[in-house]
């Protein structure tokens, strides 16, 4: 596997883009150019990433192609294909969205968001997304969430039968998965469970970690690597089992120096168990 994260400073040439993920120890990168990116533009970094040994890992697509508002969720199925297509001229491992929500808020929990009929309107959704775009490199992936499919393991699989498409994929981000107590007790099988259903198609990961309080009713929230209780001995391990340039992406801190710590955190479980990131 190769750890990433973002990059910080001045990154506005591929050298100077290299060499500020270089700084912080990566294999891996979040794409470093937008959709209105210039095909010279797009060829010169991905040509940087190759020289330099470093994995484009994923191509952000957020946004909400279910909002239930008309405007909106056409502006968001067309930003998918933008992102798509560009996770594709970029030689990105995949391009990653969140299913969407029925709901007004792009990520928000909703009521009709684990119904059976939000799961037909996601195929539909990502099926015309993949058809629009015909990748030949790049995956479309859905971010596992707490309230929305995929919701878990089970709920992986099924949208990978029923969309049906060699170009989807799976991105896991098992933070997000652990949404009760019997979860965050039981992550490390929840992890095995993960990895040995979805395994052979997943495409990136993100590393965080979550932390449980112990006021009620039931609080969790999202932490630093090191500062929760994820299994990231197990969680390293499986990862060990994918192929060897699989992306595990920092994510969701305030500022560079957490970032460090995070990867420090994430490298020394790794040496641990005789691993290198």
């Amino acid at each position: 596997m190769r750890l990433g994260g973002p990059v910080f400073g001045d990154c506005s040439t591929p050298e100077r883009w290299v060499a500020a993920a270089q700084a912080q120890g990566y294999r891996a990168a979040y794409c470093p150019v937008d959709k209105a990116a210039s095909e010279d533009r797009v060829r010169a970094y991905a040509g940087a990433a190759r020289e330099a040994d470093i994995v484009i890992a994923e191509v952000g697509a957020w946004s909400n192609p279910l909002s239930p508002d008309e405007a909106e969720r056409r502006a968001a199925v067309q930003h998918c294909k933008d992102q798509l297509a560009l996770a594709d001229r970029v030689g990105a491992w995949c391009c990653v969205n969140i299913a969407g929500s029925c709901d007004a808020q792009w990520d928000g929990p909703h009521p009709e968001n684990l119904t059976p009929q939000t799961f037909d309107r996601i195929v539909a959704s990502v099926q015309g997304i993949i058809d629009a775009v015909k990748p030949d490199r790049a995956f479309y992936t859905l971010e596992t969430m707490p309230w929305m499919y995929p919701d878990g393991p089970e709920s992986y699989r099924r949208l990978r039968e029923a969309i049906d498409r060699p170009q989807f994929a799976v991105h896991l981000d098992p933070v997000n998965l652990i949404c009760s107590p019997q979860r965050f007790f039981a992550n490390g099988d929840l992890l095995r469970e993960c990895f040995a259903t979805l395994g052979p198609w997943i495409k990136g990961c993100h590393a965080k970690d979550i932390a449980l309080a112990s006021r009620l009713t039931v609080h969790l929230d999202e932490v630093r690597p090191g500062l929760g209780a994820l299994d990231y001995r197990v969680f390293l391990e499986e990862m060990d089992k994918l192929p060897p340039d699989t992306p595990l992406m920092l994510e969701h801190l305030p500022s560079e120096e957490e970032y460090t710590q995070a990867a420090l955190h994430v490298r020394s479980v790794a040496a641990e168990i005789g691993l290198a990131l």
